[in-house]
């Protein structure tokens, strides 16, 4: 699978300059308002040479960020920033769109900024794919870091945190909690045409998506250039990309020769979401199908079939859009998913 994307690997390039022997600080949005250009958990990376990579506001306070960020290499302070108090204000840091923003500096194994240890076992479970919450306390500058599994005062905020994946401070505005879920995963089964406008959509929204066709012909990189491939059998295919909560699988081929073997892994996993091509004729007999293998109601419920939110899609884009659509509000409108009741109603 491919490699998460620079800007994705703040904390990492970050340890990385440390391990060069320069110094590095790291830059958090923690709260914004109005029309702030990025969202709360956004990160910048600052090395001691005014290096950066990442972002806190898409270029509109970077600059005066990295000069906070240089000064916090400096005396080992941490600090929370503000932009954009007033209209005046905003326009002389870049906030045109009159927002504003808090962003935490700290700087890395110095003075009261996080220890190196705790940024080197967040970059750990990052590349173990093991959802976390970096918390800061910014009275005291306590912190530490929360995992799912994890039985502390911080536990139910932090794990509302990372399911809502919204970094935000507690109800009381005591705890910065700073969300780390695993980079966002696609598995697409079949080498069709729809297969050829979802994989650039896929990436474009952020995912690390990978096709999965036995077929050579069909799987080519000819035809999708610049893609992970996968040729290998559909159900051999999933046991190697690995399924989690973090993962949405697609199939597309309607043949149940291919599609059938990665359904049922799908269904046996932890996926957000499992979409099948096909009419109602060929779901229902898909049904059949799965029952007759013993997966139960609740558990082919999980299907979304026909694929796709019904936006009266005709061509493959256009198909693959409201894929892209019905996946995007499944992951941020968890309480949707088939068989979770509404928000409102859960106990």
């Amino acid at each position: 699978m491919s490699a998460a994307a620079d800007h994705d690997r703040i904390p990492e390039i970050a340890l990385g300059w440390i391990a060069e022997g320069r110094r590095a600080a790291l830059a958090t949005v923690v709260q914004t308002w109005g029309s702030a250009p990025r969202q709360a958990g956004a990160q910048l990376a600052i090395s001691d040479e005014a290096q950066i990579m990442g972002s806190v506001s898409g270029g509109c306070v970077e600059g005066a960020v990295v000069a906070e960020a240089l000064e916090a290499l400096e005396d080992g302070t941490p600090r929370i920033v503000e932009f954009g108090v007033s209209d005046d204000d905003a326009f002389a840091v870049g906030l045109a769109c009159g927002g504003r923003i808090r962003i935490l500096v700290e700087p890395i194994g110095i003075g009261q900024g996080p220890a190196k240890a705790l940024v080197e076992e967040l970059a750990q479970a990052r590349a173990e794919r093991r959802a976390c919450v970096y918390a800061v306390h910014p009275d005291t500058w306590a912190r530490r870091l929360v995992y799912r599994d994890d039985a502390t005062p911080l536990a139910a905020p932090a794990l509302a945190a990372m399911d809502g994946d919204k970094s935000g401070f507690t109800p009381e505005e005591d705890w910065f909690l700073g969300v780390h879920n695993p980079p966002l995963r696609m598995a697409v089964v079949g080498a069709v045409h729809i297969a050829q406008a979802l994989m650039p959509m896929a990436r474009i929204m952020g995912y690390d998506a990978t096709l999965v066709d036995p077929r050579e012909a069909f799987g080519a990189q000819a035809r999708f250039p610049g893609e992970a491939i996968l040729h290998d059998w559909p159900d051999e295919a999933m046991e190697k990309i690995g399924l989690d909560e973090r993962t949405a699988v697609i199939t597309l081929t309607h043949d149940p020769k291919l599609d059938d073997p990665a359904i049922r892994i799908a269904l046996a996993s932890d996926c957000f979401y499992l979409g099948c091509l096909g009419s109602t004729r060929t779901h229902a007999k898909r049904v059949a199908r799965l029952e007759a293998e013993g997966f139960t109601a609740a558990q082919i419920a999980r299907i979304h079939a026909p694929v796709g939110l019904d936006i009266g899609a005709k061509t493959p884009a256009e198909i693959a859009a409201s894929i892209i659509a019905q996946v995007t509000e499944r992951l941020r409108r968890p309480a949707t998913r088939p068989g979770l009741k509404p928000a409102e109603d859960a106990a």
